[in-house]
C-alpha cells in the first residue's frame, strides 16, 4: 500500500511536469518555472516541516498540541516586534522561538500538571494567539491589517549555483531552511538514539512503565510540548521575517492545522514529517505554478476562471491524504493524561 502511495505521488509529479513542458514549448522559461517550483516548493514547506517535527515530540510523548496554529502566530509576531525595536532580525528569531516556547509552557501546565482537557486547551492557545497578536499590532503599529516592514534574515547566497539549470532557483535561501534539514536529522538522532529519545517515546507509548522505572512522566511530557512550542515557534518566525519582512493578521493562514495533517501523514516520524512537508509545500507552490502560467501562456487563461478552487486544492488533498491515502498508527498514551499510581 505504501509502495502504491509513493508510486502515484510520482506519477502525479511526472504528469505535472510534462504538462508544463507541452503547454509552454519553451525550454528556457520551463526550466526557470522549475527552479521557481523547487524554490516555492522548500518556502513553504519549512514552515510546515519545523511545526510538525514540534508536534511530533509533543504527542510522541502523550499530550495532543492543536495548538501549533496559535503558537506558529505567536512566533511571527515576537519575531516582527523584536526585530521592529533591535532592528536585528536574529534576536527577531530568538524572539519568535522562546514565545512559542512559552505559550506552549502554559499548554504544557494545563495539560500535564493540570490534567486538563488537551483539545480545548490547545484551543485556547490559538484564542488567545489570534486576539493577542491582533491587539499588539493595533498597539505597537498602529493597524489592524499588517506591521511595517523590519530587518529580514538575509539569505544566504552560493555564488555559480545560479547557473545550473533548476537547481539555481534556491542560489538564494533563507539560513532557516538549512537549519530546518539539520533539526530532521538532529530530531531523528535524539527520538531514536538517545535515552531522552527513549524516555520520550515511553511517556507516550507506555507511561506506567516509564513511571515504574523511576523517570517522571509528567517532566518527560513537559519537556516534549516545550519542544514543540520552540519549534513552532522557529516556524513562526521563519514566515514573518525568514520569507516575508512583516506581520499580517492571522498570517499563518491554516499551516499550523497543515502542519498536524503532515505529522499524522508522516506517522509521527521525523523522516515522515520531511516527506509530508515537503510534499504539502509542493501542492502549494504548484498552485501559484499554475497562475503563473495563465498569464504565460493564453492557452491557460481560462483558468483564471477557477483561481480560487486551485487554491483549495492542497487543503482539499490534505483531507484525502487523512482519509484515505495511508493508515496512521498515534502513540497509544497519546491525548490521555497520566495519574501516577498510589503507592502503599
Amino acid at each position: 500500500m505504501r509502495r502504491a502511495i509513493l508510486l502515484l505521488l510520482a506519477i502525479v509529479v511526472i504528469l505535472v511536469l510534462a504538462l508544463l513542458v507541452v503547454a509552454l514549448r519553451s525550454p528556457p522559461v520551463i526550466l526557470l518555472l522549475l527552479g521557481w517550483l523547487l524554490l516555492t516548493t522548500l518556502q513553504n514547506s519549512t514552515p510546515l516541516v519545523l511545526t510538525a517535527l514540534g508536534g511530533m515530540f509533543s504527542e510522541r510523548s502523550g499530550v495532543v498540541n492543536i495548538g501549533l496554529e496559535g503558537i506558529m502566530l505567536m512566533g511571527a509576531f515576537s519575531a516582527v516586534a523584536t526585530s521592529w525595536f533591535t532592528n536585528d532580525p536574529w534576536l527577531g528569531v530568538l524572539a519568535g522561538v522562546l514565545s512559542g516556547g512559552l505559550l506552549a509552557g502554559v499548554h504544557a501546565i494545563v495539560c500535564v500538571r493540570l490534567k486538563g482537557n488537551q483539545i480545548v486547551s490547545g484551543t485556547g492557545v490559538i484564542l488567545f494567539a489570534s486576539g493577542f497578536t491582533t491587539l499588539m499590532l493595533w498597539v505597537i503599529w498602529g493597524t489592524k491589517g499588517t506591521s511595517d516592514s523590519v530587518a529580514r534574515v538575509p539569505d544566504l547566497y552560493f555564488p555559480g549555483l545560479e547557473q545550473i539549470p533548476i537547481i539555481g532557483g534556491i542560489a538564494r535561501l533563507s539560513p532557516i531552511v538549512y537549519l530546518m534539514f539539520v533539526i530532521v536529522v538532529v530530531s531523528w538522532y535524539v527520538l531514536y538514539h538517545t535515552s531522552f529519545g527513549l524516555r520520550l517515546r515511553a511517556a507516550g507509548e507506555d507511561p506506567s512503565t516509564l513511571d515504574s522505572a523511576g523517570v517522571s512522566v509528567d517532566k518527560m511530557r513537559f519537556a516534549g510540548v516545550i519542544i514543540s512550542g520552540l519549534l513552532g515557534g522557529l516556524g513562526g518566525a521563519y514566515l514573518s521575517i525568514g520569507f516575508e519582512s512583516q506581520f499580517g493578521k492571522l498570517m499563518t493562514n491554516g499551516r499550523g492545522f497543515i502542519a498536524l495533517a503532515a505529522l499524522i501523514f508522516g506517522n509521527w516520524t521525523p523522516l515522515g514529517c520531511l516527506i509530508a512537508g515537503v510534499l504539502f509545500g509542493f501542492l502549494t507552490g504548484f498552485q501559484y505554478l499554475v497562475q503563473i502560467m495563465t498569464g504565460i501562456d493564453p492557452g491557460f487563461a481560462w483558468l483564471g476562471d477557477y483561481s480560487y478552487f486551485i487554491q483549495m486544492i492542497p487543503y482539499v488533498l490534505v483531507v484525502v491524504a487523512l482519509a484515505g491515502i495511508r493508515r496512521s498508527i498515534p502513540p497509544k498514551a497519546v491525548g490521555t493524561a497520566y495519574e501516577k499510581e498510589a503507592t502503599a
